[in-house]
């Protein structure tokens, strides 16, 4: 999976936090949180790439955190936190996926499912997209 690199800073006037990726020009994020504004950088990186794609071009291959130093375009201490944003892209296509889950734990998976009105697929989905955005 490839993680960017994203720097975020904090907007004192607006409160708001901002974050951009250096390897993906463009590809922007607020959020009036740390946590906001790094779950909307997860999306923004994923449609910034999937544009890219659909326009015919390959999504760069990110940097490391000792290349973006080495490059000069961020500077530890001058402002901005960093973070490692996984990227995500969905095809839209569904596909059949055979997997071994424990039966007390799937008769929990299809309860929890039917309380919030989802098939069993979109909420292991939904489960899994959590999961990985929380990685980062």
């Amino acid at each position: 999976m490839s993680r960017y690199i994203a720097i975020i800073d904090y907007d004192e006037a607006s409160g708001l936090y901002g974050a951009h990726f250096p390897d993906a020009p463009g590809a922007t994020a607020m959020g009036a949180t740390e946590e906001e504004v790094i779950d909307n950088a997860f999306e923004a990186l994923a449609e910034w790439v999937a544009d890219e794609v659909a326009d015919g071009r390959r999504a760069p291959t990110p940097r490391s955190y000792a290349e973006l130093l080495k490059s000069g375009e961020h500077e530890p201490g001058k402002g901005g936190m960093v973070a490692t944003i996984p990227l995500l892209l969905e095809s839209g296509k569904p596909t059949r996926a055979n997997v071994s889950i424990d039966t007390g734990l799937l008769e929990t998976i299809d309860e929890a499912a039917s309380r919030l009105g989802l098939t069993r697929s979109a909420f292991l989905a939904s489960a899994a997209r959590d999961k990985i955005k929380a990685s980062a």
